[in-house]
């Protein structure tokens, strides 16, 4: 009789965890590893140690000049990212001609974003000097009459830096858009112009339904951009009048570094994670293909 044998299990190789690869591999990472750990994940695991006292939170909330930080922040928020985004739609569809001459203004417009902030940002603060400054002079030249205060007065000079941060951040938007813009087919285009559509009516069916995520996006970006911009308030007004501009970000600074209470500092920046926070995800989310 004939015996059939049982197939006998073949008991797959092992592989091999480390490796020669493996050991390179890990040789390459350990540096940017090291230098993460010691640069980002430690200064911010101390700083939130810091600002965990509830003796930093008690004394920030009873600092008046906090509150006004916190209403300063949301007005430059609210004014600043949706004024310049406005703007930069506007701006990209008039870059998106194809004119020749386009081109060389587009390379200028670029410029007040591609400078650096310090020089521009001075230079800004130069010409709205209240006294011998290039606005109030020009004012007084030509029409023989005295400029307001411009970075005396707390209006004023709030409304000074919100300008300044439209100025200096507004060629990027636009240059985003603009690219947002460049990636429509104009065959849709050609067909709005066939069926007699205005330029109007090509901007709301054709532009804003390919520019709608591109848009709310870029909003959300600059909005955590903007929540930490501190160039633009501390180089124009240092947080001045008596202390009437400061927004979230220089606040923080002047506590740490001006009165020398690291952990106020720390808690102040810490009170805009709330807000914050949820920007991040919702633009993670977005990023990640889950818009609608």
């Amino acid at each position: 009789m004939a015996v059939i044998a049982a197939p006998v299990a073949v008991q797959p190789a092992r592989r091999r965890i480390w490796t020669s690869e493996t050991a390179w591999g890990a040789a390459f990472v350990a540096p940017y590893l090291v230098l993460f750990a010691t640069l980002v994940v430690w200064p911010v695991a101390y700083g939130l140690w810091l600002g965990a006292s509830p003796s930093a939170f008690a004394t920030l909330f009873a600092d008046p000049i906090y509150l006004e930080s916190a209403w300063n922040t949301a007005v430059f928020l609210a004014l600043g990212i949706n004024i310049k985004l406005f703007l930069a739609l506007l701006l990209s569809g008039y870059l998106a001609q194809t004119r020749p001459w386009i081109r060389w203004l587009s390379v200028l417009f670029l410029l007040p974003w591609a400078v650096p902030s310090i020089p521009t940002i001075f230079s800004f603060r130069w010409m709205l000097n209240s006294e011998w400054g290039m606005l109030n002079g020009l004012l007084w030249e030509l029409f023989g009459i005295e400029g307001p205060w411009w970075l005396i007065d707390p209006t004023l000079a709030f409304g000074s830096v919100i300008f300044v941060h439209v100025w200096k951040y507004l060629p990027f938007w636009t240059l985003i858009l603009l690219a947002g813009r460049m990636a429509i087919p104009t065959d849709l285009y050609e067909a709005a112009t066939i069926d007699g559509a205005t330029p109007l009516q090509k901007f709301f069916y054709v532009t804003w339904p390919h520019l709608k995520n591109l848009y709310v996006t870029s909003t959300l970006l600059s909005t955590i951009w903007s929540l930490g911009d501190f160039n633009s308030v501390y180089l124009l007004t240092g947080g001045g009048p008596a202390e009437k501009t400061h927004v979230l970000a220089t606040l923080g600074i002047r506590y740490a570094f001006n009165l020398h209470q690291v952990d106020v500092g720390v808690a102040c920046v810490m009170t805009a994670l709330p807000f914050l926070v949820p920007l991040v995800a919702v633009l993670v989310r977005r990023l990640g293909g889950g818009a609608r």
